[in-house]
């Protein structure tokens, strides 16, 4: 009788571990320690980052991102050429790799899907071009259906992100300092609108955060050490706000990188590599501007990309200079970041759940 009782104990223990654990994938650049795309198990009680496994070598794996049923993950390689690669998840986690095709551009920095799951885009820094790609039942990406090229003349591009939106496509260009949207239209995307905001500056707008109702959108202007928020109106869209993402005091070089919504839509985040900091934003859900309630130290150097796990509990930072990623706490009634705990890891550059 013994036995049987703690044999249910035992069963009973490894499924609430195995309940309160989700895995937390890691992109990488491999010119140091690192060998491709990592996976840790990330605990959704205590925000403990354990186990860590190189889920799959590959070629400097810069920006990943999932299928929407996490059946298939896909990644840029900045590699000679760029290209861009699909990998099937196993049940252990680990990666099994599909096929790759070109990216149609130097430098692929990001990737994302649609909800269908049907269509991925990848924005190419250094070639000022973006790609929008069919995928296929099985996951694999086929080549190329649309390319855009923003090179001109006169000016250098530097295609940065890019994210779908029900039948719309918004490209983030850096180098042109424009947001551009496009409209699905017999299967391809039409350019809507040349730039969703005006500037005579050159702020570099870097990735974006759109809600989850497409009316606001957040853009973290790498170059400015700023967020400039805009509203979709039913004549197009209308600037309504524009705050510095460095604290007052601060005097040295600063370069944006990445930004993110809570869960609730209530506050939004944003990384300064340089300060090396999260600067934490209070929203308004009723006009959609922000205002800076908070500076946190991201306890590392130059953090890319970051992350808000699934509960929305906790926000993680991947410091690539300093080789660690960063676990926060989020207070659900202020937003306000609270330092837990950091681990090692190899060159991280992008953190996907």
């Amino acid at each position: 009788m013994k036995t049987i009782y703690f044999y249910f104990a035992f069963l009973t223990s490894f499924f609430i571990c195995n309940a309160q654990n989700t895995t937390l994938y890691v992109g990488t650049y491999t010119d140091g320690s690192s060998e491709g795309i990592y996976k840790f198990d990330f605990n959704l009680k205590t925000g403990e980052l354990s186990n860590l496994q190189l889920a799959i070598a590959t070629e400097n794996p810069s920006f990943i991102a999932y299928s929407p049923n996490k059946k298939y993950l896909y990644a840029v390689s900045e590699s000679s050429g760029g290209t861009v690669s699909s990998f099937k998840i196993q049940e252990n986690g680990l990666l099994k790799f599909l096929n790759k095709v070109s990216s149609n551009g130097e430098g692929p920095c990001h990737v994302s899907l649609n909800k269908q799951g049907n269509k991925a885009v990848v924005s190419n820094y250094r070639g000022g071009s973006a790609a929008v790609y069919n995928i296929s039942r099985d996951g694999k990406l086929n080549e190329a259906s649309q390319v855009f090229k923003y090179n001109t003349a006169d000016k250098v591009s530097h295609a940065h992100s890019a994210q779908f939106f029900r039948d719309e496509l918004y490209i983030a260009d850096l180098g042109l300092n424009a947001v551009f949207q496009y409209k699905l239209k017999n299967n391809n995307y039409e350019l809507a609108t040349p730039s969703i905001f005006k500037t005579t500056e050159n702020p570099g707008p870097r990735h974006f955060a759109l809600t989850k109702n497409g009316q606001f959108i957040y853009i973290i202007n790498e170059l400015s050490s700023s967020i400039t928020s805009v509203k979709k109106t039913d004549s197009g869209f209308e600037q309504i706000d524009f705050d510095s993402t460095l604290e007052d005091t601060y005097e040295g070089k600063n370069a944006c990188a990445d930004i993110h919504l809570s869960k609730n839509e209530l506050y939004l985040y944003g990384s300064n590599r340089g300060e090396n900091s999260i600067a934490v934003f209070k929203r308004s859900k009723v006009d959609g501007t922000i205002e800076k309630i908070q500076t946190m130290s991201v306890h590392g150097d130059w953090p890319r990309n970051f992350t808000i796990d699934p509960s929305g509990k906790f926000l993680l930072v991947a410091n690539q200079k300093s080789q660690n990623i960063s676990v926060f706490s989020i207070n659900a009634a202020s937003g306000m970041l609270t330092f837990l705990h950091e681990v090692k890891a190899p060159r991280p550059v992008c953190l996907l759940f």
